[in-house]
This record gives structure tokens, C-alpha cells and sequence, in this order.
């Protein structure tokens, strides 16, 4: 009867033990799995220069979404950003996506800046950006007398 006690003692253990391991490889992860609360909204840039996928959507300093993927529209010559931002963030069709650096040579991030425009629906355009700046090419202009 012991026996029994004690292999199901451990056999529990080792189930919370999975459910805590796939508990934390989710929330970890990123993934989402019953619905997401997420939209997303596309934004055409010209330079993306340091952006990668998973890096932050801020609006007011507060973390709002990420970026989905990056892309590269043929046609306009432009790079295409898709952002997912939470369904509780009203975004307005003047908002301003900028990509912005954390410190000096730290990781870029993608600021919405919020205007006063009529609000946008999911899989709209934000045409309003700006590019993120190129540290390495402004040095070398100040470098080289170039500014």
C-alpha cells in the first residue's frame, strides 16, 4: 500500500513539474493560445535599419504590441512593418510610427505617436513614419566633414 502512496507522490510531482514547464515555454514564448487580443496594423517605412521581429511597440512609454514581421514592398520601394497592437489601443489614421533606439547603442523599438484623426480597423496603413536613424552613417558624415 505504501508502494502506491509513494509512485503517485512522484507521478503528481512530475506532472506539475510538466505543467510548469509548459506553463512558463508559453508565457515565454510569446504564443498565444485561446484568441488573440491583438490586431494587426501595417506601417511603410523607408529604413528599418536595426528593427527585428518581436521588438516592442510602445505608445506614452508603455508597451503596447510587437512587431509581427518585417518585409519589403517591391512596388514602393518601401519596408513593410506589421505591428500588433492590444484591442484595448485605439489607434487614429494620422498616428506616427517611428522607430526609436533604447540608449545609445541599444535595441530599436517601434514609438506610435497618437494623433486626433478617425480611428482605424485592423489591417490598416500607417503612412505616417519615420525611418530610424543610422548612428554608424551620421558619425561618419561628423567624421569626414560630411555634416
Amino acid at each position: 500500500m505504501k508502494k502506491y502512496s509513494k509512485e503517485t507522490q512522484v507521478g503528481l510531482f512530475v506532472l506539475v513539474g510538466f505543467l510548469a514547464i509548459a506553463y512558463m515555454s508559453i508565457k515565454l514564448g510569446n504564443v498565444h493560445l485561446f484568441g488573440d487580443d491583438r490586431y494587426a496594423v501595417k506601417a511603410m517605412f523607408n529604413d528599418v535599419t536595426g528593427l527585428k521581429v518581436d521588438a516592442p511597440v510602445q505608445m506614452y512609454g508603455v508597451d503596447v504590441g510587437f512587431v509581427e514581421s518585417i518585409g519589403i514592398d517591391q512596388k514602393s520601394g518601401m519596408s513593410v512593418v506589421i505591428l500588433k497592437v492590444r484591442k484595448d489601443v485605439k489607434l487614429t489614421d494620422d498616428t506616427i510610427a517611428s522607430i526609436k533606439t533604447n540608449g545609445l547603442i541599444g535595441d530599436k523599438y517601434v514609438k506610435l505617436s497618437l494623433g486626433g484623426g478617425d480611428p482605424v480597423k485592423p489591417g490598416a496603413v500607417l503612412r505616417d513614419t519615420e525611418s530610424s536613424i543610422d548612428l554608424e552613417e551620421l558619425i561618419s558624415k561628423y567624421v569626414f566633414g560630411g555634416v
